[in-house]
């Protein structure tokens, strides 16, 4: 049986395990020994190490013939450098992985003014977080390109489950864009990236990138005024982008700033996904249930 290693066992890795269980033996990298009790009830044997310390991946070496790579980068600079310690500790032994799935983000692309973005759109990032992404993304093509590893990377937009709804934030009131103002958003639920990356893993076409999101076409706005809708709570306030500036944390306004409508016509084609839930709309009663 093929071997799997998933680094980053988060929500999205909880959620497509499941699906893999009869088709590879899987490890996990955590942090913590022995690692969530989700792993362990589906038969992953946890591996302890911490991607910010390169001494404690030793264990990863020649353990696995796929790679799936949900970890996020470090919280500050314009570096990936815990890709780099994975890459690094990868590296060491000859029996190589045959594919790494990475995921990344549609924020590599910056802001694009409501354009419609392909994959071969060039990178543009304009945030330090986004800057990261594309470090990793330069690494591991250098990487797979030279040591024969075939690289897919994922470009995913928001992600959104039951658990990963801007509802304290509607409850706080806070406000949202004029739609004059407003950016373009993308979206994915969570159940479908997992489908993605499992689809990744068995068809992804080495030094490919694929938008890893669903079919709508929202505003962020009307994002949140469709999530109060279906929640039963008031519809949050519309400002203009001045009064913004002061009202709006940093941080969110910096996800405000670029506007972008992803083409996932590649993820239909090549890896032949059938989303589940292909718009939020259909999304949120699965969301509401949960």
């Amino acid at each position: 049986m093929k071997r799997l290693l998933i680094v980053g066992c988060g929500d999205v890795a909880v959620r497509m395990i499941p699906a893999l269980a009869g088709r590879y033996r899987m490890y996990a990298l955590t942090r913590s020994d022995p690692g969530p009790r989700q792993l362990r009830d589906y038969g992953v044997t946890p591996i302890r190490g911490d991607l910010d310390a390169a001494g404690s991946l030793d264990r990863l070496s020649g353990i696995a013939h796929d790679v799936v790579h949900l970890a996020p980068p470090p919280a500050a600079g314009t570096r990936d450098t815990r890709t780099g310690n994975l890459i690094h500790s990868l590296s060491k032994s000859a029996r190589l992985p045959q594919r790494l799935v990475y995921i990344s983000t549609s924020g590599v692309y910056g802001d694009c003014g409501g354009d419609w973005v392909a994959e071969t759109r060039p990178l543009d990032p304009q945030s330090d977080r986004a800057r990261r992404r594309v470090d990793a993304e330069c690494r591991l093509r250098a990487w797979g390109l030279s040591h024969g590893v075939q690289i897919v990377v994922l470009r995913v937009p928001g992600i959104y489950a039951a658990d990963r709804l801007p509802l304290d934030r509607l409850a706080a009131r806070t406000p949202t864009l004029a739609t004059e103002d407003d950016a373009f958003t993308n979206h994915i639920h969570a159940d479908d990236l997992a489908r993605i990356v499992i689809a990744a893993l068995s068809r992804g076409r080495g030094g490919r990138s694929y938008n890893a999101n669903d079919d709508s076409a929202m505003k962020m706005g009307d994002y949140f005024d469709l999530v109060a809708s279906r929640f039963g709570l008031d519809l949050p306030p519309r400002i203009s982008w001045r009064e913004a500036q002061g009202r709006i944390p940093v941080g969110l306004l910096s996800f405000m700033r670029e506007s972008r409508r992803l083409i996932n016509d590649r993820l239909k084609r090549e890896l032949r996904v059938r989303l589940r839930y292909p718009t939020v709309a259909h999304g949120l009663p699965a969301a509401l249930a949960g």
